[in-house]
């Protein structure tokens, strides 16, 4: 099978079909956004201005949280540092269009540079997303206490006014503003549905698995987080000029706190959502804080809990739903990759031991695996057969001992760094990506070998054939616009083993793959591994505890027994020994 019979659109008709809606919007907008100061009184202009920028600050959250699973309260001070920026340099240095400019280039670098620390101290290897929220938890406040302390330089508490502005007027300021939220959120939208934006929800629903994909996790939420903060200190930039008017509270927690609330009732992941429940309330507010000075934020709050409680997609509820998903890609065939074989080991263990505190799980493990080997790792629960595994693929794991892939120490290097060498796994449970469909699952397993567009989504995917096989065999390949929630739990098995073979690993670890499947997907699955393996010259480390498969397909059997390599050696020998039947006695298999 090189291509499915399926006509599939163009990326530029992909757009026609789906973003009609959403451009017509966009295009009403920009007409609204010209004309209104035609119409609107000069407090409305002043109010919607504002509301415009704190949307752009919205989505910023939006990208963050919505799409990339980051829960944030830290845009706020880099859209203080930004602001704060302007009104330093405008108070300072003075107007003029080369000051206006240094304000503009200060309120850009200085908050990327806050913010890439900030990624930087979040997301080092193996941090949790509650240590990423503390993080931005801290950035606000001890940006708050800064500017407490500049005294008259940064204003203290009273902030900064009276300073140079530039000469638009209450109009062309809230032209600005609505033309930079329109183009900000048109960006975000076509970004968040390209191959490249597909990035972020496989770190938010996945990060395991990403990072098993060879996806440089920590690198995305950084560059994320630079580019937003960029774009947040630009907002500031806004802010600072159109209000004339800089004060601690715009860096501080509480405002941080306040976007995530228009984020919610917005409609997280939706970007359009976020940008409706900024303006809404910030104008609402706007309007009930004079009417109702002691109620507006009680009205409000409630507001909040109902739709909370009645309208879980927030203020997007309101936006019908696009019926059909993606057109289904095509699939296309890469040509049969050989791996080339030599006598030296692919992967070699030396005197590996794992423990945790006095509980030894491996010890003293020794073994080989060369290219164009199937070793099945076999063994009763408990044996350590997983943690194996887990040390193989994991340089961040502490063990004594080595574990060398091509010659390579893989000590230090996390999951990602040691795909790069080479490594693919496939995990006992099968670890997708449940928001997605089966195609977009393929379509990041090419990720490191095809680099995906920030534009756009391809309109084809091109596996290698043992991939197509495993498809075509499985159903897999009549289920590609499906989302992987819907799938049975044989076909998850599949799509996982799918997904790590496009990889095109050179070594493949594979705990269990057959768990689930059928007779018919237990003898695919085998097919397929011994074409890989005996054919194309892959090696292989498999966990298995069904001992005809493991017979059927493999070259060694290593047999492990409370954390120990107790045998290695051909099949039958293990199988007929002694020994392993002694093990397996009265042990109730997985």
């Amino acid at each position: 099978m090189t291509d499915q019979a399926q006509s599939t659109p163009a990326p530029q008709q992909l757009l026609t079909r789906h973003g009609t809606g959403l451009i017509a919007l966009g295009v009403l907008g920009l007409v609204l956004v010209l004309l209104g100061p035609l119409f609107l009184d000069r407090f409305t202009l002043n109010v919607l201005t504002r509301s415009m920028i704190y949307a752009m600050m919205a989505i910023t959250v939006d990208l963050l949280w919505g799409y990339a699973g980051i829960l944030t309260f830290g845009q706020s001070a880099f859209f203080g540092a930004g602001a704060y920026a302007t009104a330093l340099i405008l108070t300072h240095v003075g107007g003029g269009a080369q000051n206006f400019a240094l304000a503009l280039v200060l309120s850009l670098v200085l908050p990327m540079g806050l913010a890439a620390l900030v990624g930087w101290l979040s997301f080092y290897h193996k941090s949790t997303p509650l240590y990423a929220s503390v993080i931005s938890l801290v950035v606000p406040i001890v940006l708050t206490q800064a500017i407490f302390a500049g005294g008259s330089f940064t204003g203290s508490s009273s902030g900064l006014v009276g300073y140079p502005t530039m000469k638009l007027g209450a109009a062309n300021y809230f032209r600005l503003a609505g033309v930079a939220l329109i183009l900000f959120a048109a960006l975000s939208w076509v970004i968040v549905r390209s191959d490249a934006g597909r990035l972020l929800v496989a770190i938010r629903d996945n990060p395991l698995r990403a990072a098993y994909l060879g996806i440089r996790t920590q690198r995305v939420q950084i560059l994320l987080m630079t580019a937003l903060g960029g774009v947040a200190g630009i907002a500031g930039f806004l802010y600072a000029n159109a209000g004339r008017i800089v004060a601690p509270e715009i860096a501080g927690f509480g405002f941080g706190t306040q976007m995530i609330v228009w984020t919610a009732l917005g409609g997280r992941g939706t970007i359009l959502g976020p940008a409706m429940g900024a303006i809404g309330i910030d104008y609402l507010g706007a309007q009930l804080s004079g009417a109702m000075p002691y109620l507006w934020q009680l009205i409000i709050g409630i507001l909040f809990v109902v739709m909370i409680l009645f309208m879980p997609r927030g203020l997007a509820g309101f936006i019908p739903r696009r019926r059909g998903g993606a057109p289904v890609p095509q699939l296309g065939a890469l040509p049969d990759h050989m791996q080339q074989r030599d006598s030296a080991p692919l992967l070699s263990v030396s005197g590996m031991r794992k423990s945790y505190g006095d509980f030894v799980v491996l010890d003293g493990i020794d073994l080989e695996v060369r290219p164009g080997e199937l070793v099945s790792v076999v063994g009763p629960n408990g044996a350590g057969k997983t943690t194996f595994l887990r040390c193989l693929s994991d340089g961040t794991e502490t063990i004594e001992g080595r574990v060398l892939l091509s010659g390579q120490d893989i000590a230090g290097r996390p999951p990602e760094a040691v795909v790069a060498l080479g490594v693919g796994r496939k995990f006992q449970v099968a670890s997708v990506f449940e928001t997605m469909t089966v195609a977009e699952c393929l379509r990041l397993a090419r990720v490191t070998q095809e680099r995906p567009s920030l534009w756009r989504r391809a309109a084809r995917i091109t596996l290698p054939r043992a991939v197509l096989d495993i498809l075509s065999l499985t159903g897999l390949d009549g289920k590609l616009s499906e989302p992987v929630s819907g799938l049975s739990h044989g076909m998850r098995q599949s799509l996982e083993l799918a997904m790590v073979v496009a990889m095109q690993p050179r070594l493949i670890l594979l705990d269990e793959p057959t768990a689930g499947l059928t007779k018919a997907e237990r003898t695919l699955i085998g097919e397929v591994l011994i074409r890989l393996t005996r054919d194309l010259g892959y090696a292989a480390v498999l966990i298995e505890h069904d001992l005809d498969f493991v017979r059927q397909i493999s070259k060694r059997i290593v047999v492990l027994h409370q954390g120990r390599l107790v045998m290695d050696g051909p099949v039958d020998a293990v199988v007929n020994s002694d020994l392993v039947r002694s093990i397996y006695s009265g042990v109730a298999h997985d």
